[in-house]
């Protein structure tokens, strides 16, 4: 099978990284959120949280060299019950609800200028993807290095005119009264939204099999994509900010498209819609890609669901990949964005917490330094962790259904898992 190298990699992560909640989620934060300080706050916490966390799965990633992410590594750290759990939210939240996401905004973008609905829109472009990315790994590849590179484009486009045009009103407000937002349960919640848009920084962990010298170049993608796309996120909102009101962007999710029509007029503004929903493509199809990989890999592990462990002759998990098209498009169809944003949220954050304090038990089975050992140990694992935990009982607290929601899905799973143990001839203890 032919490998990817640390630039593909670190592609992957940039591309999963930068999509929806990075042009979307500023107008729910303005929600409650009204202070410059606070808002850019959020974005600059959300990057030294993805970075740490960046560093902890790079340590993981080279001790446990498998593809299946947070799959593979919990199931090694903890029980494999807990890796089966962290599987299961993976094919039935993680990548196909980002996927469900990246399209529902794509339809938000296009639907003034297609005629079509907007699920219809994302439905085609989901559908469009998964058959790109059904063939073979160069295939795969070389689309996603391309949509990367339009994608950065683009964002370095957005951040430069914004900062040489001059606005007629904006959302700026470096006044005082920071720190009440900054304390406030509303900012915690905003801060689900914010994680939600960093999510795709480990990435690359997930086809550790598919990289070459994974210790090498795996840190060099995990921990260089992160850093590239936290820099861009803070200009990228402080950049929003400077060209419309918090009036303009408020509760609305194509906030990409109002700075747009404010900063290049009605034509312009059509032309740099088109171009984010190009955008939102390559985040779709990074995690096309990357997501079946976490199925396949538990499907190995168990025989009920073995079916989509099976490639075609050029290493990719088809099936797999159209069960998590599947899974998208009947999200697409049946939630709203806000609904599938808080559910998915709220339960990925638990399982990411779970595998940085990983590392901690990762040091005590194997302290050699034969693996990457991260900087910072432990304070960068204690931050993290201390952060995701407050975010998690925050968000249990202002918003009990969706996280309810969540955890209902991992008794759905625990059954699920009980089911394939006992139909399983392999044993999962091996997994």
């Amino acid at each position: 099978m032919k490998k990817i190298g640390w630039s593909s990699a670190a592609a992957i992560v940039v591309a999963n990284m930068i999509g929806t909640g990075a042009f979307t989620s500023l107008g729910l934060q303005l929600q409650s959120l009204q202070n410059t300080w606070a808002v850019l706050s959020l974005w600059v916490f959300g990057g030294l949280i993805s970075l740490f966390g960046a560093f902890s799965y790079a340590e993981l990633g080279t001790r446990f060299p498998r593809s299946g992410g947070e799959y593979h590594f919990l199931s090694k750290l903890y029980h494999p019950f807990i890796g089966y759990l962290s599987g299961w939210v993976s094919l039935t939240v993680g990548f196909a609800a980002s996927v469900a996401l990246s399209a529902m905004a794509m339809g938000a973008y296009l639907v003034a200028y297609i005629p079509l609905s907007g699920k219809i829109i994302a439905a085609l472009a989901i559908l469009s993807v998964s058959i790109v990315h059904s063939y073979s790994i160069r295939q795969s590849s070389r689309v996603q290095n391309f949509l990367t590179i339009v994608k950065i484009g683009l964002v370095l486009l957005f951040i430069v005119s914004a900062f040489v045009m001059e606005p007629d009103q904006n959302a700026i407000d470096w006044s005082g009264g920071w720190q009440d937002e900054l304390f406030s349960p509303s900012y915690a919640v905003a801060l689900v939204y914010v994680m939600y848009a960093f999510s795709g920084w480990n990435a690359a962990a997930y086809i550790v099999d598919e990289i070459k010298s994974p210790r090498l170049n795996l840190p060099k993608a995990l921990i260089g994509g992160t850093l590239l796309v936290s820099v861009l996120f803070v200009l990228l909102q402080w950049a929003f900010l400077r060209q419309a009101s918090v009036t303009q962007l408020q509760n609305n999710v194509e906030v990409g498209q109002i700075v747009a029509h404010l900063m290049y007029g009605t034509q312009g503004g059509q032309l740099v819609s088109g171009l984010i929903a190009l955008l939102l493509i390559a985040g779709i199809s990074a995690m096309t890609w990357v997501g079946p990989r976490v199925t396949r890999t538990m499907a190995s592990d168990y025989s009920v669901w073995q079916s989509f462990a099976r490639d075609n002759q050029y290493g990719i998990p088809v099936r797999a990949t159209w069960l998590q098209t599947l899974i998208s498009l009947f999200m697409v169809l049946t939630s709203s964005f806000e609904q599938v944003l808080i559910y998915s949220g709220f339960v990925l954050q638990l399982f990411t917490t779970l595998t940085v304090a990983g590392v901690f038990i990762g040091r005590r089975q194997n302290n050699s330094k034969q693996y990457y050992r991260s900087p910072g140990y432990p304070w960068i694992q204690i931050i993290y962790l201390a952060f995701s935990i407050w975010m998690l009982i925050y968000l249990m607290i202002d918003q009990p259904y969706e996280s309810l929601m969540g955890l209902s899905n991992l008794v759905i799973g625990a059954i699920s898992y009980w089911w394939s143990i006992k139909r399983s001839h392999i044993d999962p203890g091996q997994a």
